[in-house]
C-alpha cells in the first residue's frame, strides 16, 4: 500500500506552490494567492476520479484525512464518492422544499437548454418578480390552484405575456419537484387558468412599415451618422436583429459574407449557431462609410465603450413621427418576398434567420442556401435604393 500520512501541519502552513502528496490519493493544492485546497484521487471501475474535499485551514489535516478515509472506502465498494456526495447534497435540500428552492433547483437543471445558459436571467424573471415575492417560502407540496390564481390575478390581464410565462415556468418547477419525488399536485397550474378565465390582453405586433413605404424612407437617411447607416444596414438585411448588427466587428465581414458569431443570434434554444449573412454591394458600401466610425473593433461604437443603444435607430423613427420601429422592417422584407417573389418557403424563412423545419430535416438539410439569400438580397436592395427589381425568379439557382 502507498504510504499515507506524509504531510505534517507545520509543512502545510510554508508549503510552497504546487502539489503536495499526503499519500493515498489525498493532496494538497497551494495556491500561489496564498490559499490551499484539499483534493482527493479514487479510481471507481477503473476511471479516476478527483473531487474537491474543502479549503485549508478551514479544512484540516486530520479532517481532510478521516474524509480522504471516507470517500476511498465508498470508491473501494465500487459506487463513484462523487455521485454519493451530489446525492446527499440533493437529499440535504429536500429538507427545504419551499417553492424558491425548488424553483433553483429546477433552474439549474434546465440551464444548457437557454441561451448562454440563462446568464440573462430572462427565465427566472417572471417568477422572481411576480411569484416567488408571495410564494417563495410556501412548501411546493402545500401550493395549490387557489395560490397560483391570488398570486397572478393582478397581472393575468394587464401583463399577460408576462403572467403566461409565470404559469409555464410555475408547471416546470412542479414537474420538477415531482421528478424529485415530492407530493405535488402537477394540475395546479391548468386548474389555476381556469379560475383565472381567458385573459382579455389582445398582443401588439411590432408596427411595421409597409414594403412599398421602404425606398422612401431609405433615401431620406442620406446623412453619414451613425443612426442612419445603422438604419440603413438594417434595412438591408431585416434577417439580423438589432443586437448582432450594433455588436457587429470588423473581423466579422469577409468578402461578401458578415458571420454573425456562434451564441448571439435569436430564436434558437441552447447556443444559436453561427449566421452568414449575405452582403449586396449596397450593404458593402453602407459598411465602408462606416469604417472611418469604428473604434475598438466595433462597426457601430458610442460615445464611451460600448456599441449605439437598442433605442436609438427607434427614437430616431419617433421623432420622424413614423408608427414603424426597426424590427418591424423584418416584416417588410417577409411581405416583399411573398408579394414579389417565388423564392420557397424555407429560402424566405432563411432570409429571416428562422428555422422553418423540425431539428431532424435540418439534421439532414446541411445548407443555409446562402446563394439563394444573395440573390434576393442584392434584387431587395436594389428595390429599396429606388431599382425596379421587384420581380425575382429561384427556380434557376434551386437546381
Amino acid at each position: 500500500m502507498a504510504a499515507k500520512n506524509r504531510l505534517s501541519a507545520g509543512f502545510i502552513k510554508t508549503a510552497a506552490v504546487g502539489k503536495h502528496c499526503d499519500g493515498a490519493g489525498l493532496w494538497l493544492i497551494k495556491r500561489k494567492d496564498g490559499g490551499a485546497q484539499w483534493m482527493q484521487r479514487v479510481t471507481v471501475h477503473g476511471r479516476r476520479r478527483e473531487m474537491g474535499l474543502g479549503g485549508f485551514p478551514t479544512l484540516g489535516l486530520a479532517d481532510a484525512r478521516k474524509l480522504s478515509e471516507r470517500w476511498r472506502n465508498i470508491a473501494a465498494s465500487g459506487r463513484d464518492p462523487i455521485k454519493e456526495r451530489e446525492a446527499e447534497e440533493r437529499a440535504a435540500r429536500r429538507e427545504d422544499i419551499s417553492l424558491s428552492i425548488i424553483t433553483q433547483d429546477a433552474f439549474e437543471a434546465r440551464k444548457a437548454e437557454l441561451k448562454d445558459d440563462g446568464k440573462a436571467g430572462r427565465w427566472l424573471t417572471p417568477l422572481t418578480l411576480h411569484v416567488l415575492p408571495k410564494l417563495g417560502k410556501v412548501p411546493v407540496t402545500d401550493l395549490d390552484q387557489r395560490d397560483i390564481r391570488d398570486t397572478l390575478a393582478p397581472i393575468w390581464h394587464t401583463k399577460a405575456d408576462t403572467a403566461r410565462k409565470a404559469m409555464n415556468r410555475l408547471a416546470i418547477v412542479l414537474r420538477h419537484a415531482a421528478a424529485l419525488g415530492l407530493d405535488v399536485d402537477l394540475q395546479a397550474t391548468e386548474k389555476a387558468k381556469a379560475l383565472l378565465g381567458s385573459t382579455r390582453h389582445v398582443p401588439k405586433n411590432v408596427p411595421a412599415m409597409n414594403w412599398t413605404d421602404v425606398p422612401e424612407f431609405y433615401a431620406s437617411l442620406e446623412e453619414p451618422t451613425l443612426t442612419h447607416l445603422a438604419l440603413r444596414l438594417l434595412i438591408l438585411n431585416p434577417g439580423v436583429r438589432s443586437k448582432p448588427l450594433r455588436h457587429l466587428r470588423l473581423e466579422q465581414i469577409e468578402g461578401d459574407v458578415w458571420t454573425v458569431p456562434e451564441g448571439v443570434m435569436k430564436g434558437r434554444k441552447g447556443k444559436s449557431p453561427a449566421y452568414r449573412v449575405p452582403l449586396c454591394q449596397e450593404a458593402k458600401r453602407i459598411i465602408d462609410l462606416a469604417r472611418p466610425h469604428s473604434r475598438n473593433g466595433y462597426l457601430f461604437p458610442n460615445t464611451r465603450s460600448g456599441v449605439i443603444s437598442d433605442a436609438t435607430m427607434s427614437r430616431h423613427m419617433e421623432r420622424r413621427g413614423i408608427e414603424a420601429r426597426p424590427h418591424g422592417f423584418r416584416t417588410s422584407l417577409r411581405t416583399w418576398l411573398a408579394e414579389t417573389t417565388d423564392a420557397p418557403h424555407e429560402v424566405a424563412e432563411a432570409m429571416l434567420s428562422h428555422s422553418a423545419d423540425s431539428g431532424v430535416v435540418r439534421a439532414y438539410r446541411r445548407t443555409d442556401f446562402l446563394e439563394q439569400r444573395m440573390a434576393l438580397t442584392e434584387r431587395w436592395a436594389d428595390y429599396v435604393t429606388g431599382g425596379a427589381g421587384q420581380v425575382v425568379k429561384l427556380v434557376g439557382s434551386m437546381k
